[in-house]
């Protein structure tokens, strides 16, 4: 792993409350229609899966997972549209990927906008498949967008 990306990783840690105003910069950054803050908080308060990339102590990413009965479901995975591009998608993706396992996991569905190229990507890159398509799922600049659902299997 190249020297810039183990040092990147060295900065993944869990979320924690304190974290959500940063978050949530983050978020409205990067999204025309961002998680509020009362959602990452059920989030936390649920247990699941939360995740925070951070640079020099600056927030720069982070992920979301619940997991259950085998199943797990990436609900948001977010890089800062300034460090987009470099890698780090993947490094959070696959740090996430390997919490799903680690809970016993043996798939991770989740849903992605098809105008979202980049994330498609990244989990085509992955090895996420489309399973189906949720209609009118997303708020969009006029009216609503459609979701494709990918899932992986993680017994692979």
């Amino acid at each position: 792993m190249p020297q810039a990306m183990q040092q990147t990783q060295e900065r993944l840690r869990r979320m924690r409350q304190g974290d959500l105003p940063a978050v949530l910069d983050v978020e409205r950054c990067a999204y025309a229609f961002p998680w509020q803050e009362g959602v990452f908080k059920d989030c936390l308060k649920r247990g699941h899966e939360c995740w925070l990339l951070a640079q020099a102590e600056a927030a720069i990413g982070h992920s979301v997972l619940s997991v259950g009965a085998g199943e797990s479901h990436l609900l948001n995975l977010c890089i800062h549209p300034e460090r987009q591009g470099r890698g780090l998608g993947l490094l959070l993706a696959e740090h996430t990927l390997e919490q799903a396992k680690a809970r016993a996991a043996n798939v991770v569905f989740l849903e992605v906008r098809p105008s979202n190229q980049a994330a498609c990507q990244l989990y085509q890159k992955l090895g996420f498949n489309e399973i189906g398509v949720r209609q009118n799922y997303y708020p969009a600049p006029r009216g609503r967008e459609d979701a494709l659902i990918l899932a992986k299997d993680l017994l692979d």
